[in-house]
């Protein structure tokens, strides 16, 4: 299995290509602040899935790496907050999105829980 075969990369890359589309229409004042930083920790989600499964040969880094997901994923939920009290999102579609993140979440704590399901060694720390 290849890692953009795992559902929780799969649902935060689809996340990260929709949070990339949204902010194209954010001011430009925003584009180093709000649209940068969004972007960058929508991406370092799937990023980090990636390379968590890369180091499965150790639970602490299996781990290590799944939690530096979820943080960027808490910190995406951050940035939508922003951008929906700055009037950058309709509510409809910060629901939708902050649902997604939602989902993420619970899928990278599953495969935090479960790690011998996604082929980490249990033997070794």
């Amino acid at each position: 299995m290849q890692f953009q075969e795992l559902l929780a990369y799969q649902k935060s890359f689809s996340l990260a290509m929709k949070v990339y589309d949204i902010s194209k229409s954010f001011p430009k004042e925003e584009i180093f602040a709000l649209t940068d930083q969004i972007r960058r920790s929508s991406r370092s989600v799937s990023a980090n899935i990636a390379e968590a499964y890369r180091k499965r040969e150790y639970k602490k880094s299996y781990i290590h790496k799944l939690t530096d997901s979820d943080a960027e994923n808490s910190e995406t939920k951050v940035w939508l907050e922003f951008a929906l009290e700055c009037g950058y999102l309709e509510e409809e579609l910060f629901n939708d999105l902050y649902n997604d993140c939602d989902e993420v979440g619970k899928l990278l704590n599953y495969m935090m829980l479960n790690p011998q399901k996604f082929g980490v060694k249990m033997s070794k720390k």
